[in-house]
């Protein structure tokens, strides 16, 4: 068995006795390698999001998070590729990371023969590298909306003056080219649109700020149209 199909098999194991443990020793002798290999399979579902974690004691070992996982998906190989397209497109964008762990979830998931037959596919494919890539964003500023804390950044404007700020992180808005943070600006205090690319230091400070809401009308953007993002 290769390391891909062990990785899909440990999970759909852990799945099937969840809540209950299995041992590394156990794990190590149902699938004909040893403890170490076991550790660090379980090491590499970890990093990539899988819900596994350890129990101690004499009768503990790995237990998966039933309710937080994936059963087997039916994804066809160009659904999965599609996908893999799709999420490409994040590169560069707040959301470039989780992108990269929701596709590796869902290829755990998949069937393997699916799985396999998608990234023959997938591999046939070849993408021209743009010139013009948008500016990755940094990893705090990435996750501001999820963190919920106040943000300590350095910015320069567009004249290359640079302030220091206090910042309540609100929304985003993406372009092709850039995306920017909305938040509210204590340095102004007002709602302020920052060039994520101009932000050049962040810190997340302790501080959960008040609920603020964030309306269409407040969104005046003087050129192109804002479509609002839905998950349907």
């Amino acid at each position: 068995m290769n390391r891909t199909d062990r990785l899909y098999a440990l999970v759909e194991e852990l799945r099937a006795v969840a809540p209950r443990p299995r041992s590394a020793r156990w794990l190590a002798g149902r699938f004909e390698v040893s403890v170490r290999t076991i550790e660090r399979d379980i090491s590499a579902l970890q990093q990539s999001g899988v819900p596994v974690y350890a129990e101690p004691g004499r009768t503990g070992g790995y237990c998966l998070d039933k309710a937080r996982t994936l059963p087997p998906v039916n994804l066809t190989p160009d659904e999965a590729v599609a996908l893999a397209l799709a999420l490409r497109r994040l590169e560069g964008t707040p959301f470039q990371a989780a992108a990269g762990s929701a596709l590796r979830k869902l290829v755990t998931a998949m069937q393997v023969d699916d799985a396999a037959a998608a990234r023959d596919l997938a591999g046939r494919i070849h993408l021209l590298g743009d010139e013009g890539t948008t500016p990755s964003v940094p990893r705090m500023v990435a996750d501001a909306l999820s963190t919920r804390r106040v943000l300590r950044i350095g910015y320069g404007d567009r004249e290359g003056a640079a302030t220091m700020r206090e910042i309540e992180p609100l929304g985003y808005v993406g372009r092709a080219t850039h995306w920017y943070l909305v938040a509210w600006c204590r340095l102004r205090d007002a709602l302020r649109v920052f060039r994520t690319d101009r932000i050049t230091s962040v810190s997340v400070t302790a501080e959960v700020p008040a609920p603020r809401s964030l309306r269409s009308e407040d969104l005046d953007i003087p050129y192109g149209v804002v479509h609002q993002l839905t998950l349907s």
